[in-house]
């Protein structure tokens, strides 16, 4: 399997050959019902880039009953038995190959996929615990942080995942004005800034404008078809839309790769301030 990155891959269309090499895209989902919307719109994602003539693939981490705890389990050989330490142990495992199965396989999916899509409920204002899991067991050190020397050099627009798309695509059951600049809950945005800005543009990943379905709790099935076709329209535009500006940490802003240079939007602050005009 190739697992460079693939920028200059061409699309092929439905029904299309010639050689011609397929955008691969991974699709995460967590929602253990099969009646959910969730379901409903993997579904839905899964037709539309099979119309596009895509290759999907899947990570259904309900399904695969994917284990959500990050511990000592997560290392069959041990560098110290006596101590748990998660970065040396992650990082030995890498750069060992003596890392779970179920860990390698995702690894592999990230590398392969050209984009990658995740598709999730907002539970208590956050993704859910198994795909957090995900993440934390995923992402070993070496591979998604520590890249290439061990150190913070190549991260937030850097790193493994560099010329990969994400898109994240979340069901909230309250109603958008919840989430609105004033909202009582607070801007999806912000909500998911350690998804987009932390776990996906962390390791190099050009993240798209979050896609949300508000008061997806009591949505009635002529919603669902209208909220179908608006979400078939961002996945047609994957690979076109502009991504979130966020600033990428060796492009001169962060000095020390710490904190914003004085001069660049001084009267920012938060998180915020990590989006360039």
């Amino acid at each position: 399997m190739n697992m460079q990155n693939s920028k200059d891959k061409k699309t092929v269309p439905a029904g299309g050959s010639g050689g011609i090499i397929k955008k691969k895209v991974l699709i995460v989902f967590a929602h253990p019902e099969p009646t959910s919307l969730t379901r409903t719109m993997v579904s839905t994602s899964i037709e539309k880039f099979e119309q596009l003539g895509y290759e999907v693939m899947l990570s259904d981490l309900y399904g695969m009953k994917w284990k959500a705890v990050y511990d000592e389990h997560d290392f069959p050989q041990r560098v110290n038995g006596d101590r748990l330490s998660f970065i040396h142990e992650s990082g030995n495992a890498y750069a060992t190959q003596t890392q779970t199965t179920d860990v390698l396989a995702e690894q592999q999916k990230l590398l392969a996929a050209d984009a990658v899509i995740f598709q999730f409920p907002l539970w208590w204002y956050s993704m859910p615990a198994i795909l957090k899991g995900w993440i934390e067991r995923v992402y070993a050190f070496g591979f998604a942080y520590g890249y290439k020397n061990g150190t913070n050099q190549f991260r937030f627009g850097e790193g493994i995942l560099k010329g990969k798309r994400a898109l994240v695509s979340v069901y909230a059951g309250g109603p958008q004005a919840d989430y609105s600049p004033r909202g009582i809950n607070g801007p999806i945005e912000q909500l998911l800034f350690p998804l987009t800005h932390g776990a996906l543009f962390y390791p190099g990943m050009e993240v798209l404008p979050t896609h949300v379905i508000y008061s997806s709790t009591f949505i009635k099935p002529e919603q669902v078809e209208d909220e179908k076709r608006v979400w078939e329209k961002r996945l047609e535009d994957l690979f076109t839309d502009a991504p979130i500006a966020y600033r990428a940490q060796n492009g001169g802003d962060y000095p020390d790769r710490h904190v914003l240079a004085a001069d660049v939007d001084p009267h920012k602050t938060g998180l915020l301030a990590h989006i360039a005009d």
